[in-house]
């Protein structure tokens, strides 16, 4: 384990705070085991010294000039009986006259402290011979309370050992069961951080989390990881900004931060993720993300999820552009091969000198395509729009659908950058409207437009409808009943309610009156 591994410090500081525990028990057990020996054998220190006071001979050969000689029995004697190791009898001035230690006699007894020359007993402590000692002091007292001599019975204090034993039997044992169990835990639990933060020092896993933050900040994509329970752990600036949520989104389940629902659906589902790597497309109601998801792993253990987005707007409005082009592509060559059909006519009923029938024929195209360019200048004034709405008309006829525009339709001239807005609208709506109605019993298409308050489009179809469970989701990337092609469907309607939003609208899908489905744009003044 190297030496400046968080781990390594983790376990010297556990082991620095089981030593520190056990100190502080042991000292809580040897100043309690101080405080017994001080109350218990500090009692029984005047015990003994009251019953050598009160012994005849020592009352009455207490001043004997051979006192050492004649009282050393009595004072042995006391000492056997209670276990000290020192017992004297000295006069009121403190000097020593009888002694268990003869050493001891002609020495001075430590009265400093003690009251037991002012004719009481008492116990505490007191320094014989340098040693710290507790003592018991009786005096002798004459019969008119006069101190005769004083009896003093002493035990030197118990050493740190002698003391933790005495605290209670099995004190060491369980200290040093106490001290392995707490090395051994502190240890277990060492490696386990080391195995989690890779044996890195606390200076490598700072520096890593400031390299994560910068790097997470500092990339364009979005990032947003997600682990298996559907919480995000990790989401930068980017993402913020693209999916409209706050920073503190982290610690938070995905579906419970207001993200669009299909966004959440993306992020909490084990679907999605495609064996090609290719980038899954969700329009919300502001943006076109491409979201490209990869499964987080941890040691061989999937942990979660990390997603990654890009704002795709900008390329689908390209894309939807594109569309509409080759709408109008294929209109044109519809166009063509009509206008072709009708010359080979022309030219057939010229050769056959049939001139009275080619002047019928014109007459009637002339009148059809001036019905046609009619009905739709009458009630829009915008050029682009209305051109839009007659070669949708011409390409409707082709495939079989009429397309016919309301009578209480109108709709001024418009700003360049509305009407390019409002033909995405149109015709994307149009074009949806009419693959649906074509071959329903009674294929047509309608459309509505009102400028009076702000502008509404109302595309009307013939087709099934739109079920209501899915009156959602068919706005999402994606969602479609049309058969595949190379660069993907379902981008129409979706591109629909990003243009009504970035426009400040809304849209919203019904039954139509007489069947089918009515989509309805609302674009606000």
């Amino acid at each position: 384990m190297p030496n400046g591994s968080l781990a390594a410090r983790f376990l010297v500081f556990q082991l620095l705070v089981v030593a520190v525990v056990l100190i502080a028990v042991a000292a809580v057990s040897v100043t309690q085991s101080t405080r017994e020996f001080r109350d218990i054998r500090g009692q029984r220190m005047i015990a003994v010294a009251e019953n050598v006071a009160s012994t005849p001979i020592v009352r009455d050969r207490y001043d004997d000039p051979f006192a050492a000689q004649v009282l050393a029995p009595e004072v042995d004697r006391a000492v056997a009986l209670s276990g000290a190791d020192l017992a004297e009898i000295a006069d009121p001035a403190g000097q020593v006259r009888v002694s268990s230690d003869p050493e001891r006699v002609g020495q001075r007894l430590d009265l400093d402290t003690t009251r037991a020359d002012e004719g009481r007993a008492w116990s505490g402590d007191s320094t014989v011979g340098g040693t710290h000692r507790l003592a018991g002091q009786v005096p002798i007292l004459a019969a008119d309370g006069a101190v005769l001599a004083i009896v003093s019975v002493s035990e030197r204090y118990p050493s740190l050992w002698e003391l933790l034993g005495g605290a209670e039997e099995r004190l060491l044992i369980y200290l040093g069961l106490g001290a392995v169990l707490g090395m051994l835990a502190s240890w277990l639990l060492s490696r386990r951080i080391y195995r989690h933060t890779r044996g890195l020092d606390i200076a490598e896993i700072a520096s890593l989390a400031d390299h994560r933050e910068a790097l997470l900040h500092s990339i364009r994509e979005g990032v947003l990881a997600v682990n298996n329970d559907g919480v995000i752990t990790v989401v930068n600036d980017s993402a913020c900004d693209l999916l409209g949520i706050s920073d503190d989104a982290v610690g938070r389940r995905a579906d419970a931060i207001g993200l669009e629902p299909a966004v959440a659906a993306f992020l909490l589902s084990g679907e999605g993720t495609r064996a090609d790597g290719s980038d899954v497309v969700i329009t919300t109601r502001t943006r076109v993300l491409a979201l490209n998801r990869r499964a987080a792993r941890s040691q061989g253990r999937r942990i979660g999820t990390v997603t990654t987005m890009r704002d795709s707007t900008e390329l689908a409005a390209l894309r939807a552009q594109l569309s509409s082009h080759r709408s109008v592509t294929d209109t044109l060559r519809a166009q063509t091969h009509e206008f072709s059909n009708q010359l080979h006519t022309i030219s057939g009923l010229v050769q056959l000198a049939e001139f009275d029938a080619v002047r019928d024929l014109i007459g009637a195209l002339t009148r059809r395509r001036a019905e046609i360019n009619e009905a739709v200048t009458q009630h829009v004034s915008d050029p682009a729009v209305a051109a839009l709405l007659i070669a949708k008309t011409s390409l409707a006829a082709e495939r079989g659908v009429t397309l016919t525009l309301t009578d209480d339709s109108h709709l001024g001239t418009l700003d360049p950058a509305l009407a390019t807005d409002v033909i995405t609208l149109l015709g994307n709506l149009i074009d949806n409207a009419v693959d649906v109605s074509v071959g329903s019993p009674a294929a047509k298409v309608g459309v509505r437009l009102d400028d009076s308050d702000g502008l509404t489009l109302a595309v009307s179809d013939s087709g099934p409808g739109v079920p209501v469970h899915l009156r959602e989701a068919i706005f999402s990337r994606g969602v479609t009943s049309k058969a595949p092609v190379p660069g993907g469907r379902g981008i129409g309607l979706a591109m629909v309610r990003l243009v009504t939003a970035q426009r400040g609208g809304d849209v919203a899908v019904t039954d139509a009156p007489g069947g089918g489905a009515l989509f309805v744009v609302n674009l606000h003044a």
